[in-house]
């Protein structure tokens, strides 16, 4: 694979997002960067600044679908699109999430994801293909929580269990149209986002090992990227016991908190 020239990235005010960020940067690179902090967002541009890269960063929601749609068709000719924003929350263990809640993780963490690939692929497909046939890569990250219907963050497995499925069967298609999709499956990676967890992360990784695993998964053309290996098998494992049964383990551990000012 060709290094990405032009590489396009949504959550990038930290987290994942940052560390993808700060590792695409280098001399020659454009980076588009988009995230809902503009103090951080700052900081992340003039990371990626002096390590050469050109960046062009924006403030946006991507719940905001024409907004997200004007912003990629302006930025011109990319070779890699990656839709990283994301929310987490779950119940904190006590009742089912509320409806405010539950509509607000779908909207981000699936249609956020939406308002990101789908004008990326309108994109790329009319791009010059490279010279092993490629017009453009498109990664999106999901989650091993994909794999297990997690009683302390519904909303948040079922949504990112939509999001890898989705990703997984569109990209047969894309394929053949020369556009490379990859399902991003990333277990506990130490973000602001974790750093909220009251329950053991076992594997627990910093961002910038997460980021090189996914960067290289990108470029081998994987459709699907899952680390660690052995959570992921863990995750697939739980998510073939009987509802009840696996219902049960996963009730052990304390649950998600709920979102700040949601009340359940």
């Amino acid at each position: 694979m060709v290094p990405p020239r032009s590489v396009l990235i949504t959550g990038a005010s930290s987290g994942i997002g940052r560390a993808l960020a700060m590792a695409s940067a280098a001399p020659g690179v454009v980076l588009h960067l988009a995230g809902r902090d503009a103090a951080r967002l700052a900081e992340v541009e003039a990371g990626c600044r002096s390590r050469g890269a050109e960046v062009r960063t924006r403030v946006l929601e991507v719940t905001d679908a024409s907004a997200m749609a004007a912003w990629i068709a302006a930025a011109g000719r990319l070779d890699l699109v990656v839709a990283n924003a994301g929310i987490s929350a779950g119940t904190g263990g006590r009742q089912p999430e509320t409806a405010a809640q539950t509509r607000s993780i779908f909207a981000v963490n699936l249609d956020g994801m939406l308002n990101t690939v789908l004008p990326a692929l309108d994109t790329m497909a009319v791009q010059e293909a490279d010279a092993v046939g490629v017009r453009g890569r498109i990664a999106v990250v999901a989650s091993v929580a994909a794999f297990v219907a997690g009683p302390g963050a519904p909303a948040y497995c079922a949504a990112k269990a939509a999001v890898d499925f989705w990703t997984v069967a569109t990209a047969c298609a894309a394929r053949k149209g020369g556009i490379l999709l990859t399902s991003v499956c990333p277990g506990y990676v130490r973000t602001a986002m974790t750093a909220k967890n009251t329950f053991p992360m076992p594997g627990l990784m910093d961002a910038d090992r997460a980021a090189g695993i996914i960067l290289r998964g990108i470029a081998a053309g994987r459709r699907r990227v899952v680390f660690p290996w052995w959570i992921g098998l863990a995750a697939r494992i739980l998510g073939l016991l009987p509802p009840r049964l696996s219902g049960a383990l996963l009730s052990v551990p304390p649950a998600k908190r709920p979102l700040p000012n949601v009340s359940l």
